[in-house]
C-alpha cells in the first residue's frame, strides 16, 4: 500500500487520539467514585433492611405490651369490685367470703404477673429503640455519603464526557483527508490488536506498537523502501511509521 509520508504521521495522530478515547472509556466503566457509590449503595440498603426489621419488631412489642396492660386494666378492675364486695359488709357466707379472698389473692399473683411481663417488654423496647437510633444515625451517614458520592460520580462523567467530545473532534479533524484504504487497513488492525493499537511509530529502531527491536533485514528494508510505502511491523503486523528519529 502507498501512502503519503504526511498523511502515515498524521495517521499516529490519529491513533494517540484513539488511545485517548479508549482510556476514556476505560476510565468510564471503571469509575472510582461509581464503584464507590455501588458499595455505599449496597450498605445503605442494608442499614435500611436492618432498620426495617427493627421497627416491625418494635411494632410487633408495641402491640403485645398494649395487649398486656390491657390485661392488667382488666384484672385491677376485677380487683376493685372484688374489694367493693368485700368491704361493703354484703357477703356474710363464710364459704363465700373465702372463695372471694382466693379470688382477689390469684388476682394479685395474676396482676404481678402481667406487670413483671409488661417491664420485661419496656426493657426490650428500650433496648431495641436504642438499636434503631443506632442504625438512623449510621443510615442517615450513608444517605449523605451516597449523595456526595452520586454528586462525585457525577462530576467526574460530566469531566470525561467533556474530554471525550473534545477527542472526538480531535480525532475527525486529523482523520479529514487521510487516505481511505490506509484508515481502512488502520481500523482493521486496531480491531483486532492488543490495546487498540493499529498505527505504531518506528523510534529508535524500535516498534512502538510491541515494544520490541526491529530486526536488521526489517531496519534495511525500512531504509530502501519509498517514503510513501506503507511499512508493517513483523512481529505485531501494526502499521510501522518512519519518522525523524527512527535510526534508519
Amino acid at each position: 500500500m502507498q501512502a503519503d509520508p504526511f498523511a502515515q504521521r498524521r495517521l499516529l495522530d490519529v491513533q494517540a487520539l484513539d488511545s485517548t478515547l479508549s482510556r476514556l472509556e476505560h476510565r468510564r466503566v471503571r469509575l472510582p467514585e461509581a464503584v464507590a457509590l455501588e458499595q455505599q449503595s449496597l450498605q445503605l440498603e442494608e442499614f435500611q433492611d436492618a432498620a426495617g426489621r427493627v421497627e416491625t419488631e418494635l411494632a410487633d412489642l408495641g402491640r403485645e405490651q398494649r395487649r398486656l396492660e390491657g390485661d392488667v386494666e382488666t384484672v385491677r378492675a376485677r380487683q376493685d369490685r372484688d374489694n367493693t364486695r368485700l368491704t361493703s359488709g354484703a357477703i356474710t357466707n363464710a364459704r363465700e367470703l373465702e372463695s372471694l379472698q382466693h379470688e382477689l389473692e390469684t388476682l394479685a399473683r395474676r396482676q404481678s404477673d402481667l406487670e413483671d411481663q409488661v417491664l420485661d417488654l419496656m426493657e426490650r423496647r428500650e433496648e431495641m429503640e436504642g438499636r434503631l437510633a443506632g442504625l438512623q444515625t449510621s443510615r442517615t451517614e450513608a444517605e449523605a455519603e451516597v449523595l456526595r458520592l452520586s454528586e462525585a460520580r457525577d462530576a467526574a462523567l460530566g469531566s470525561i464526557e467533556v474530554d471525550r467530545a473534545a477527542a472526538v473532534t480531535q480525532r475527525a479533524e486529523r482523520a479529514a483527508g487521510l487516505p481511505e484504504d490506509l484508515l481502512k487497513l488502520y481500523d482493521t488492525i486496531r480491531a483486532g490488536a492488543g490495546a487498540g493499537i493499529g498505527a505504531a511509530a518506528l523510534r529508535a529502531r524500535r516498534c512502538e506498537g510491541c515494544r520490541m527491536d526491529v530486526s536488521g533485514t526489517e531496519l534495511s528494508r525500512a531504509r530502501t523502501a519509498p517514503p510513501q510505502e506503507v511499512l508493517r511491523c513483523d512481529e505485531c503486523r501494526r502499521i510501522l511509521v518512519r519518522v525523524t528519529d527512527s535510526g534508519l
